[in-house]
């Protein structure tokens, strides 16, 4: 992926989770919004894979923009959210994840999840960096 050089790692598991995503949504059917239950679960996939190589993207911006010393702050507060989203959206979904929905209901957790992320990135450029004092 362009623009990873800072965050290699990161861009790395992220183009791996979109690889493998996104190989899933092609195995079943193509995403059409109130089409059969694997269509609409495609189109929760191919949501999520937008939001989060959006955060992506932002993510290695932000690392670009940082000091050398806020960055491993960042890496690290990143890196336990990603554990946690998963986390939380396989909790969240855990009843429902053998039922035909159950895909979609779990992708639209983790595209929730990321899109609020974004504020917590955000803020990373702002005067209340936790790395600043």
């Amino acid at each position: 992926m362009a623009g990873c050089t800072p965050v290699v790692t990161f861009c790395a598991t992220a183009l791996l989770a979109l690889q493998a995503g996104g190989a899933w949504a092609q195995a079943g059917a193509a995403c059409r919004a109130g089409g059969t239950v694997a269509e609409v679960n495609a189109c929760a996939v191919q949501d999520f894979q937008a939001a989060d190589t959006t955060l992506a993207v932002l993510y290695a911006d932000v690392m670009r923009a940082l000091a050398a010393h806020e960055r491993p702050q960042l890496r690290q507060e990143h890196s336990a959210w990603l554990r946690e989203r998963t986390t939380r959206c396989k909790q969240a979904t855990r009843t429902t994840e053998q039922q035909p929905d159950g895909p979609r209901l779990y992708h639209e957790c983790l595209t929730r999840e990321t899109l609020q992320r974004r504020q917590g990135i955000m803020r990373w450029l702002s005067a209340d960096t936790p790395a600043k004092p």
